[in-house]
């Protein structure tokens, strides 16, 4: 694309009455997410200034869910079964077998708004229709022509076309991506849906089934907003933190805000007037002439920002954030537009490890090692909501992770997702709409072009570009946005990546480190051949420690299959059994086919012969129990064996993956419903900032401390214990233990090999503070010397001491405690239910669990949950491995 068609683009872009990118919060809004209605376009013959005229029948009429997809539209009405139970999906017809117009429709919203007064001007703003569309209002074409795209935002201003009397009629018909591929098991079915600019798990994925309309819809907000002839648009905000700075600095030295924002003015004369913005007491104004018929882009003088409370990711330090509110006033001193944003002061820089070949990422002149987590997208029917968003990134912030990558098969996150992730210390890896399956990194017999034909993939150029400027406008702000990429496991066309190269190191972002792709060597060595990620399957612990793996491995994955309350949920009863237990009614008798039809649909990842080395699971229930053992030692092993080449070999990892927008059975720490399995907890302890942990590999106790704090005189324990609740000391030293550090402790190999040999063994390990401080705890089930776990079936059974009791609304404190007498009290998970149903209340967010007791020790655990789903009748259900389900009565 040559430099001159860039500049006719942007300039198109910017054009008033087309395309004008929105942030933060207006002045005046009101957003149309009720009284929708929509119909199929073969039921409806009328042209759309005909549909948009009030006296129009719609009365027969869907109600429709908008924002939201024609599939959740007719889920809804109950007009197809749930997608996500069971092999349902199998019941609803698929776009590629229908045709475009089944999923094509035309969706409706009567909504109020005077006419304003005086100058006052009204836009309607779409922030995402998938994919192309026509927009009607009270008789009259909006657009003049047809809106391509999923993810690029239209604003347009309506003031003219409103209703006098205020009653007005919106109608869009919304058309489905063309092409919409043909789902044949590929990942992203056989590619074409990569021809459009849209999201490309939705033709199938290796952890997903085809999304039948293919997310069709309005899916993203619509808005109306009212202004005066000047509207503030696409506020932007560089902070610059020089130096290295320390959260534990009790005075910060200043920091630089630098503010700009885009005046577009839509009269056809000058307009002088005063733009200004406050943060807390700083007041900055300047006065301005905005041309007419204009977007005029305003850059305020720096401001040196004193004593500022910085943004630091978790882990490392709060992330503080603060308000910007700026204002557009005219010279006869009235408001005509508003907005306020959210943002943190911070200063994210990167930097070339030479010892490990790969990218380092700093915050505020710190090293951060990088702990991650994939995430595609919250929902894969797009329904998405504030409090979602917020339970899923608080529980990856209670995984102890500090990063998490967007997949480049799904969207750009909304400004949802990214203000939980500024509110939990959580940076952000974004990639766009690329994958190496469908826009052809590798030969692939099941779809449709070759490689050299996919590589050109999308269609439209011109679109993707605009599409990214857009959407980087909408969420350059977030301090939590550390990294761009270009794709996953490839990056876009060449002349695509010029541009987005040129444009986001110039004046559109500049502060942040783009990559091409996710496996580039820009970010490291590939001295391994292969595609540059994974593995994807269970691998034993000690890999993670003695194997080396990528020095920034984007993609390393392992299983997740929930708990029994879990599949309940979304496998019928029939399908309840021991995945590898079925019989085939066909002559077929692999490994595949032994699984369960159900489960092999939801795409549930084998666990090998680890389940075995447990005991023979007779029943579906003893087998997702021994899986949650599993899931906790995979995910604490590969967080440890990680941490324990920090900065040797190390820079940080990425999670495949830590959630799931759909009902699968492999790569989550917690379900679709927001219950969490064991891998979380294994997680949080495993990834914890400090960090005692055992190298089974050497054996060498060890320390980790991600921190930039110093500790000194700390303890480091070590016991054994025997299935009795016998324990053995190990080791008892003291040590200091330096910030951004691993500290190898001892070697206890030679007492533990002997005593784990015959049966297996708990290991304890504890860092303390003080005789009553513990900075770490870790305890280990380890297998007998042929690798199996004889002791955990001879563990006695045995009962705990629990009290709760309610601290404030939506919290309640569990205070546990075993006797010195008895035995380990082994893996009690903890679960907040219905006090009649024992349903589970979800979500919560539990200080810890699936908790151990050894004899004599106490643990108090916070149970966290919604306020608005506090109720009089909750209780707390507990069950280990080897104490029996008892239900603690909250005071």
């Amino acid at each position: 694309m040559s430099a001159n068609k860039l500049f006719t683009l942007l300039f198109l872009f910017l054009v008033p009455f087309q395309l004008y990118p929105q942030t933060g919060r207006a002045q005046s809004e009101t957003r149309l997410n009720h009284g929708w209605k929509c119909r199929n376009i073969l039921s409806v013959n009328a042209t759309g200034e005909e549909v948009s005229k009030s006296g129009f029948e719609t009365g027969d009429w869907l109600p429709a869910t908008v924002p939201g997809t024609v599939l959740t539209t007719l889920l809804n009405n109950e007009l197809i079964p749930d997608p996500f139970y069971g092999m349902n999906n199998e019941l609803i017809p698929d776009i590629y077998d229908t045709g475009i117009e089944h999923y094509t429709y035309w969706f409706i919203n009567d909504f109020e708004e005077t006419y304003p007064a005086g100058q006052g001007q009204v836009w309607l703003h779409f922030r995402g229709v998938n994919y192309s569309c026509d927009i009607f209002l009270n008789g009259e074409k909006v657009n003049q022509t047809r809106h391509r795209g999923m993810f690029l935002r239209q604003t347009y201003n309506i003031t003219r076309l409103l209703s006098r009397e205020g009653n007005n009629r919106l109608a869009v018909i919304v058309y489905p991506p063309d092409p919409p591929g043909n789902p044949n098991g590929g990942q992203g079915g056989d590619g074409v849906i990569g021809k459009n600019v849209t999201h490309q798990y939705v033709a199938g994925w290796d952890w997903i089934q085809p999304v039948r309309d293919r997310n069709t819809g309005i899916w993203d907000e619509v808005i109306i907003e009212r202004t005066g002839l000047i509207d503030i648009k696409n506020p932007h905000i560089i902070t610059l933190v020089p130096g290295q700075r320390n959260p534990e600095d009790e005075i910060s030295e200043p920091a630089v805000i630098r503010v700009s924002a885009e005046l577009i003015n839509s009269s056809i004369e000058d307009i002088s007037g005063t733009l200004q913005y406050r943060i807390g007491d700083e007041l900055n104004t300047l006065e301005v002439l905005v041309p007419a018929d204009s977007n005029f882009t305003v850059l305020f003088p720096d401001l040196e920002f004193r004593d500022p409370d910085l943004w630091w990711p978790n882990g490392y330090g709060p992330p503080n954030l603060y308000t910007m509110e700026m204002e557009f006033i005219t010279r006869d001193d009235k408001i005509s537009d508003a907005e306020e944003v959210t943002f943190g002061i911070r200063e994210i820089s990167t930097g070339w490890n030479a010892f490990t070949r790969s990218r380092q990422i700093y915050v505020n002149g710190q090293p951060i090692f990088i702990k991650g987590g994939n995430w595609i997208i919250s929902d894969a029917m797009l329904r998405f909501s504030e409090e979602r968003y917020d339970a899923e990134i608080r529980f990856h912030r209670d995984m102890n992770l500090n990063l998490i990558r967007i997949w480049g098969g799904a969207i750009t996150e909304r400004p949802a997702f990214y203000n939980s992730c500024d509110k939990y210390g959580i940076l952000v890896w974004q990639d766009f709409w690329m994958t190496g399956d469908c826009n052809g990194r590798w030969q692939d017999p099941r779809k449709k072009d070759d490689q050299w034909v996919r590589k050109k993939y999308p269609d439209d150029h011109d679109l993707f570009v605009v599409s990214v400027i857009d959407q980087v406008k909408m969420i350059r702000n977030h301090p939590s946005l550390a990294i761009w990429c270009g794709g996953n496991e490839i990056g876009p066309p060449e002349d695509i990546v010029k541009i987005m190269k040129d444009t986001l190191k110039s004046g559109l972002d500049g502060t942040r480190l783009f990559i091409e792709s996710s496996t580039s060597g820009e970010m490291y060595f590939n001295s391994r051949g292969g595609t540059g990620d994974g593995p994807y399957g269970i691998q034993e612990t000690e890999v993670f420690w003695e194997e080396k793996s990528f020095p920034f491995n984007p993609e390393l994955g392992s299983v997740g299959t929930g708990d029994l309350a879990s599949l309940k949920r979304f496998i019928p009863d029939s399908s309840l059994i021991v995945p590898g237990h079925y019989e085939p009614q066909d002559e077929e008798n692999s490994r595949w086919a032994r699984i369960e039809p159900v489960w092999r649909y939801h795409k549930y990842l084998p666990y090998g012969n680890f389940i075995e080395r447990y005991g023979e699971a007779r029943d579906v229930r003893e087998f997702s129990n021994i899986a949650q053992l599993i899931n906790y030692d995979q995910y604490r092993a590969m967080a440890e064996g990680f941490s324990s080449h920090m900065w040797e070999w190390y820079t940080g990892f990425i999670i495949w993956k830590t959630q799931n927008p759909w009902t699968a059975l492999r790569g989550q720490m917690y379900d679709w419903y927001l219950d969490p399995n064991a891998g979380l907890y294994g997680l949080h302890h495993g990834s914890e900032p400090l960090h005692i942990m055992y190298n089974p590999v050497t054996h060498m106790i060890m320390v980790v401390n991600n921190s930039f704090k110093y500790y000194r005189d700390v303890m480091v324990i070590a016991d054994s214990y025997d299935q009795d609740g016998k324990s053995t000391r190990l080791y008892q030293q003291m040590a200091d233990i330096e910030p951004v550090s691993i500290k190898n402790c001892q070697s206890i190999g030679r007492g533990l090999i002997s005593q784990r040999a015959g049966k297996g063994a708990f290991l304890s390990l504890k860092l303390l503070k003080s005789k009553d401080e513990a900075l770490s705890e870790n305890l280990y089930w380890l297998p007998d010397s042929t690798g199996n776990y004889p002791f955990l079936h001879e563990l006695p059974a045995t009962t705990v001491d629990a009290e709760a009791r309610k601290l404030e609304k939506g919290k309640i404190e569990l205070k546990l405690s075993n006797h010195a007498e008895k035995p380990m009290a082994f893996f009690i998970r903890l679960s907040l239910v219905d006090g009649e149903t024992h349903e589970r209340l979800l979500p919560v967010f539990y200080s810890d669990n699936y908790i151990s007791l050894e004899p004599a020790a106490e643990n108090t655990v916070i149970l966290d949950y919604p306020s608005d789903k506090d109720r009089d009748n909750l209780k707390i259900m507990m069950e280990g491995w080897n104490v029996d389900e008892m239900i603690v009565e909250i005071d």
